[in-house]
């Protein structure tokens, strides 16, 4: 059981996903809290595997929430905003979040968004990433990204590229000629030599070291 815990100022939204969540077999909603404090200490308290983290929040924000939420591994966040480009969804996903989703995503979007980080996924398609990191990206100098890429290997280099095109393990094992498991391990260890939660943050770090251009990660 998948065990979800939902942050929203309003609480119609909150009722409205409590019922879709709690409609699922594989899915328990153990808690709600209307500003970002709240969350913080619901999260601490009851242990969620999921936060599904309103941006715009009295108090503290969103933004700051998830860090205190992630902060020491905890649950996985997923960012709930009104708007598809809002520099705090950004940060957000600098922050540690595994992805936003609108509050217009229909119900089954919704559903699936939650087991797919749950299982340690992340839900942001490579077009919305390329929108974010175009408007709100902050590049280290020339000498800094040239540094950090030389710590990746060949192969390292060509896992990345195609992470930032948004390609699953499989495709990436087809495309490179190699097993899903060797694959596996190479994201790994590419996350780690990034410093990268998952492959969102991968991706970000992509872009932000210049390896990835907005609009050519197609």
């Amino acid at each position: 059981m998948t065990r979800i815990a939902i942050a929203d100022d309003h609480a119609l939204v909150r009722e409205g996903v409590r019922l879709i969540l709690d409609a699922q077999h594989d899915l328990e909603v153990c808690g709600e809290a209307g500003d970002g404090r709240a969350i913080v200490e619901l999260a601490r308290a009851v242990r969620p595997d999921v936060v599904l983290m309103d941006v715009r929040m009295p108090g503290m924000d969103g933004l700051e929430a998830a860090r205190r939420v992630i902060a020491g591994g905890g649950p996985r966040v997923i960012v709930l905003t009104t708007f598809d480009l809002d520099e705090y969804v950004y940060e957000a996903l600098k922050a540690g979040a595994s992805g936003f989703l609108l509050k217009s995503t229909p119900a089954t979007d919704l559903v699936e968004a939650v087991r797919t980080v749950a299982a340690g996924g992340s839900i942001l398609g490579p077009t919305v990433t390329r929108r974010l990191v175009e408007h709100y990206v902050r590049r280290p100098d020339a000498a800094a990204r040239k540094a950090r890429l030389a710590e990746l290997s060949e192969r390292e280099l060509d896992v990345l590229g195609h992470l930032a095109r948004g390609r699953s393990n499989a495709e990436i094992g087809r495309a490179l000629h190699l097993s899903e498991a060797t694959v596996k391990t190479h994201v790994t260890r590419l996350l780690g030599k990034l410093g990268a939660r998952d492959r969102l943050q991968a991706v970000i770090a992509a872009y932000e070291l210049g390896f990835v251009e907005p609009g050519r990660a197609g």
